[in-house]
């Protein structure tokens, strides 16, 4: 399209929608015939059928809209264009009789593209339209841009957590190969620390820590917690008895080595891992005892981090249900009472009380994955 100036306009491959809302047939008249060599054009004569025409699925790319209509005035018509979701973002031009400065500055202060006075000049309204549908088309691209980057992003992150998730459960298992814990081991001990955070996320003791994030990364690190288990030799973590005073000092040893190994790997990664940070303290942290007397630093109390507080109550429960080499398994009633019977010695008290409280969950998360049903990747 070549305007009158001289001067050549983008004319889309596609014509595009107009709609021209006046009460005035004659001014439907005019600006139907400047635009509808150029655009597909459809015409509403008052603000309650303009309102129809736009709330249909064809919607106009532009809206050329009179002010001074009766009934509905173009004013109140643009309100309701922005108070719904699916008009909002369509441009309006408002086009009328009032040439004012005040009346062009409110116009444009409400949210109009533009404002053009009449008698309508054609140069000027072909310009006009035509820059503001370029404009419209800038914007739908950058909108269809944004949201294809959004997905990308969303797709990459959800592809680098299950690559996380992948390479946690690789470790884990690779310490289950020397370890006669099974793989359910695995997903009970994760049910019981999402069990317990979700259950404690409330107490204010734990409000400021417990977050949705915090939760999912230490749901997610909880299976690493005994992966320093693969430096122990099979002699003393096979063992189908009580061990002796030397074997139980290298035993114990297994929660330095886990966490010196996750140490190792978070000095190799370029940028902090969070994943790992809290894996490295539940594998260090968690057989340290309220009351002092665990290992390896015998941290007490609130010294102690939360994750691996969490973590111990959810691993002893888990040893004292299961069967192990060198002890047969409990009900779960007899470990629910040996772990209250350790509040505030072995275990945090909030935690015991959250176990207590969430107790047939426990029982539901241990029955699902008991020890030989079958079990799969996420």
């Amino acid at each position: 399209m070549v305007l009158s100036n001289g001067e050549e306009a983008f004319v889309p491959a596609q014509p595009q929608t107009l709609l021209i809302v006046d009460d005035s047939p004659e001014n439907l008249d005019v600006l139907g015939g400047l635009l509808l060599p150029h655009y597909r054009v459809r015409v509403a004569t008052s603000g309650e059928r303009a309102l129809r025409i736009v709330e249909s699925q064809s919607r106009p790319d532009l809206i050329l809209l009179d002010v001074m209509m009766p009934g509905m005035d173009g004013y109140q018509v643009f309100q309701q264009l922005r108070a719904n979701p699916a008009t909002r973002d369509i441009p309006v031009i408002f086009v009328t009789a009032m040439d004012s400065s005040e009346a062009e500055m409110h116009g444009l202060e409400v949210g109009a593209v533009d404002y053009i006075t009449k008698p309508i000049e054609p140069t000027v309204l072909l310009a006009r339209v035509h820059t503001q549908l370029e404009l419209k088309q800038a914007r739908d691209w950058l909108r269809d841009q944004n949201s294809y980057l959004e997905a990308e992003v969303a797709k990459r992150m959800a592809e680098n957590e299950l690559i996380q998730e992948v390479g946690i459960r690789a470790l884990a298992h690779l310490a289950e190969t020397r370890d006669p814990e099974t793989g359910n081991h695995i997903r009970r001990t994760q049910g019981y620390v999402h069990c317990l955070a979700q259950g404690l996320r409330n107490r204010p003791r734990f409000a400021a820590t417990l977050n949705d994030r915090y939760i999912r990364l230490l749901t997610r690190s909880a299976p690493l917690h005994d992966i320093g288990k693969v430096g122990i030799p099979d002699a003393i973590l096979q063992k189908p008895g009580p061990l002796n005073a030397a074997e139980w000092e290298i035993m114990k040893t297994h929660a330095k080595l886990g966490s010196d190994a996750i140490d190792l790997a978070e000095r190799d990664a370029a940028t902090p891992v969070e994943f790992l940070s809290l894996a490295k303290e539940i594998a260090h942290y968690h057989h340290e005892k309220w009351d002092g007397s665990g290992y390896p630093d015998g941290l007490t109390g609130e010294a102690i981090p939360i994750s691996a507080r969490i973590m111990a109550l959810a691993d002893v429960f888990d040893a004292l249900i299961s069967d192990r080499v060198y002890k047969p398994s409990l009900s779960y009633e007899q470990a629910r009472d040996i772990i209250i019977a350790g509040r505030a010695l072995h275990f945090d008290p909030d935690v015991v009380d959250v176990f207590t409280a969430e107790f047939s969950e426990f029982c539901k998360i241990a029955d699902q994955h008991r020890d030989g049903t079958q079990e799969h990747m996420p």
